[in-house]
């Protein structure tokens, strides 16, 4: 990103987002507020009419304009299937994204409701089949411009960054790279043969809302082709028999309508790893951006890296021993000897 651009995306101005909102074709009425958004800039516009819209502003450098239309024509292929997702609206000249400043933006409809507190059986396996329908299209279209999610592009990629940009103390820095190539390994050879494709890629809780017209999938900017298991366990991310439980009622609602390979379910502890560190990673990588700071005050401190190299190392060791593959009446009997603890969508997804 040049510095120019920089600017221009950390201090984007009311004036501009409104200026790029009429772009679109819409009447603001003047009122713009920023949401909680750190990786992109987003923005809730009131028109005259008194409706809403959202001005989404991607970050430069991060994703091509080919990348993201991969996105969007996802999107448009879901709702034309009537699956309930949040789509972009089109501008006047049909298109659904446009630059201002070179920046890419794009206008999206406001979806209400709220994000689930936990979620009941009988709700787990509508998202099951709402999840594999997804996942169908998204097979069938492809995206051609999205990352892979995989071992090189997730966690050595943050690892590599981590270690050129001096991030990790000499105390935890050995330990940490261990431990990184130790879920790398790991994943390489559970992952062999198990069929990669469009994935949501952030289907945590917060990218999905139950409103007054049912549930909606929100938000598919990390879109990736990466393994079908990584939305199951990012819905319902903990390590209690509970959450096995309802990760395999998700699975079983699935396969009515889509193929899921049993065998991937061997990937949620290597994926849960690889989780943190692309996490630091990318808070590292955005680190210049002044909202950063703000949100993340303890990171890079030495409390900050022997949390997070000790928290791989279990990690690592759990998988040595075998624990992510016990079934859940044995994980049951480990619970309730105080020994794991359950783990919810705020232990991963710090931008709940």
């Amino acid at each position: 990103m040049t510095q120019d651009l920089s600017e221009f995306f950390f201090r984007l101005t009311p004036e501009r987002v409104l200026q790029a909102v009429e772009a679109a074709g819409f009447v603001p009425s003047g009122h713009c507020f920023a949401l909680n958004a750190l990786e992109n800039r987003v923005y809730d516009v009131r028109l005259e009419d008194g409706k809403h819209v959202v001005a989404k502003f991607y970050r430069p450098g991060r994703w091509s304009r080919e990348t993201i239309l991969d996105e969007h024509r996802l999107l448009a292929a879901l709702v034309r299937a009537e699956i309930p997702v949040c789509a972009p609206l089109t501008f006047p000249d049909g298109d659904t994204l446009h630059e201002i400043e070179d920046i890419h933006y794009a206008i999206w409809p406001r979806t209400g409701g709220r994000s689930p507190d936990e979620l009941a059986d009988d709700q787990i396996e509508i998202l099951g089949r709402l999840m594999a329908r997804i996942h169908s299209i998204a097979a069938d279209l492809g995206a051609p411009n999205r990352r892979m999610l995989n071992a090189e592009t997730v966690p050595l990629e943050a690892l590599d960054l981590l270690e050129d940009g001096d991030w990790l103390p000499p105390s935890c820095s050995a330990r940490y790279a261990r431990a990184v190539e130790a879920l790398v390994s790991t994943y390489q050879e559970r992952s062999r043969d198990i069929e990669l494709q469009p994935i949501h890629g952030d289907c945590h809780a917060g990218n999905l809302l139950r409103g007054d017209d049912g549930w909606f999938f929100l938000d598919f900017d990390d879109m990736v082709v990466g393994p079908p298991v990584q939305d199951v366990w990012m819905m319902l991310p903990g390590r209690d028999a509970l959450a096995d439980r309802q990760r395999r009622l998700l699975v079983e609602s699935y396969k009515q309508f889509r193929p899921f390979d049993d065998r991937s379910f061997s990937l949620i502890e290597p994926l849960r790893g690889f989780r943190f560190v692309f996490y630091a990673g990318w808070i590292a990588r955005r680190w210049e951006d002044p909202a950063f700071p703000d949100a993340f005050p303890h990171f890079g401190t030495d409390e900050y890296w022997e949390t997070e190299t000790r928290d791989l190392e279990e990690l690592v060791l759990r998988i040595s021993k075998g624990d992510d593959l016990l079934t859940s009446s044995e994980r049951e009997e480990i619970n309730q000897s105080g020994e794991d603890a359950d783990l919810t969508n705020k232990d991963f997804f710090w931008d709940m």
